[in-house]
């Protein structure tokens, strides 16, 4: 594993770029990103934007029409969940959103660009996705795409690219500096638990031959273009110079070690964009926080979440605990899941066990009598419903997919009978496919507001606007993001009896 300082030796340094210069320029461009998330996971570098978990030509009405400090949002994200869906489903879910949008975009006057946002460690439906958003924006009368500018980097949960290569940052042991200082150690990301996804799994942290694996050799890994940290940190013209010979949807991978290049590379795309070019994204996390030039929010304190009119809930039948549903299964997820039941000793923990999902003749009772049991206990206090932590999966990617797709149905009937019954003084879900379900089914979320993270940078706090959830903070979580102690450190801010 190479040390992060080793692998920039030979770059310039990170160059300051304000939030503001980005924002002037966004105003001036007066574009709206509509943002389609294929979990809601990407709503956490952001903050005060509307969010869908639908999209009729109504929805984005409503958005387009969505005033926030007086200001129409810079960008609309669409949950369309399509990383838990089979690719022809995924594909037409992107048609859909692209001619709903145009027509509302349409009727309002509004200016579209379009962002396909994905997991920061590559997993998604790549190229499927940009290039499907790509024949629709054309079919909706919109100009031909010339490169789909690839940023998986997230810096605020350690994923980094350096020279075209993607990499998960870590605090190595014995790597301390000559001041005493930790020094970061980088892992490439096919070297992770991420890249043997069952579905999504790939091989190589090289962005080109990435984008070369994955379209299987019609993009060559030498046709595709590189912004390294010496073309970002050079300035919006460099940027927009290396840009200008993309053509029909050349891919474009960005090197991004921090917060700075993410906003100097906004406005090297802004002038690409002024020069003429036509530009799709397939972004991590925080690109769009840094495209619309907004600046990272402060982590919300309980008083903001609860307190009248900051977005806090003004019901009275709330319970008095909180639910906390986790569906993930990565390591880390597992390990923050183990850290809050030892540290929240008085919480009851509940257990979804995937087996008896799976077996027809015991599935009802056992969904049941998990009901039961989580509504008995909200009375006295916070709930951890978790799925069984043995992954069960099988060699075929489609029969996992089902799998996956059995236990989100089940955890949405839970969450769904629960609200129905007692709802909760507050509601996380953990995971991307679990928080998307929960949000747009069991907690029946159509329209939505992102207040802010939870934490810095990462974990999102939605103020639903509608539906039977309206009132209840509920707090996206994905399940790849934090240390051992971010999810207890989210519940012990959210409960009553932490």
């Amino acid at each position: 594993m190479p040390l992060e300082a080793e692998a920039l030796a030979n770059y310039p340094a990170e160059r300051t770029v304000s939030a503001s210069a980005v924002a002037e320029r966004v105003a001036q461009s007066g574009r709206v990103l509509i943002v389609l998330d294929d979990d809601p996971t990407g709503t956490q570098s952001v903050s005060d934007l509307p969010v869908l978990n639908a999209w009729e030509p109504e929805d984005f009405r409503w958005a387009f029409e969505c005033r926030i400090d007086g200001l129409r949002p810079a960008a609309v994200y669409v949950l369309t969940n399509t990383r838990s869906l089979g690719p022809d489903e995924a594909a037409e879910r992107n048609r859909e959103v692209v001619a709903a949008a145009s027509l509302a975009a349409r009727e309002a006057g509004v200016r579209l660009g379009f962002v396909s946002r994905s997991d920061s460690t590559l997993r998604g439906h790549f190229p499927l996705e940009t290039d499907v958003l790509a024949e629709a924006i054309v079919a909706q009368g919109g100009a031909p795409i010339d490169g789909v500018v690839m940023v998986p980097a997230f810096p605020d949960a350690g994923r980094v690219t350096i020279g075209g290569q993607h990499y998960v940052r870590t605090t190595a042991a014995g790597s301390d500096s000559s001041d005493g200082a930790p020094q970061a150690s980088l892992t490439p990301v096919s070297e992770t638990e991420f890249a043997r996804d069952a579905t999504f799994g790939f091989s190589t942290s090289y962005l080109p031959a990435y984008v070369e694996e994955k379209t299987g050799g019609r993009r060559r890994a030498d046709s595709v273009i590189v912004l390294d940290l010496g073309i970002v940190r050079a300035g919006a013209d460099a940027i927009a110079d290396a840009i200008a010979p993309a053509t029909d949807s050349t891919p474009i991978v960005v090197d991004v070690t921090g917060e700075n290049d993410l906003r100097a590379l906004a406005l090297g795309l802004d002038e690409a964009e002024r020069r003429g070019k036509e530009l799709l994204y397939r972004v991590g996390p925080p690109f769009v926080r840094a495209r619309i030039g907004q600046e990272a929010r402060q982590p919300l304190t309980a008083d903001e979440v609860y307190h009248p009119g900051t977005g806090g809930p003004e019901r009275t039948d709330l319970a008095p605990g909180g639910l906390i549903v986790v569906g993930s299964h990565v390591g880390l997820t597992t390990r923050q899941l183990e850290r809050l039941t030892a540290e929240h000793s008085s919480a009851v923990t509940v257990e979804i066990d995937v087996n008896a999902l799976l077996d027809p003749a015991g599935a009802a009772g056992h969904l049941g009598a998990t009901v039961d049991a989580v509504v008995r206990a909200l009375a006295h206090g916070d709930v951890i419903v978790h799925t069984s932590r043995t992954l069960v999966r099988a060699d075929d990617p489609a029969q996992s997919l089902h799998i996956a797709r059995t236990v989100s149905s089940a955890v949405v009937h839970v969450v769904k009978a629960v609200l129905e019954a007692s709802p909760p003084r507050f509601v996380i879900a953990k995971g991307g496919i679990t928080s998307s379900d929960v949000a747009a089914h069991g907690l029946q979320i159509r329209h939505a507001i992102v207040r802010g993270p939870m934490l810095p940078g990462i974990v999102s706090l939605w103020e639903p606007v509608d539906g039977p959830a309206r009132g209840i903070p509920y707090i996206v979580f994905a399940g790849n993001v934090g240390d051992d102690e971010s999810l207890a450190a989210v519940t012990r801010t959210l409960s009553s009896t932490f």
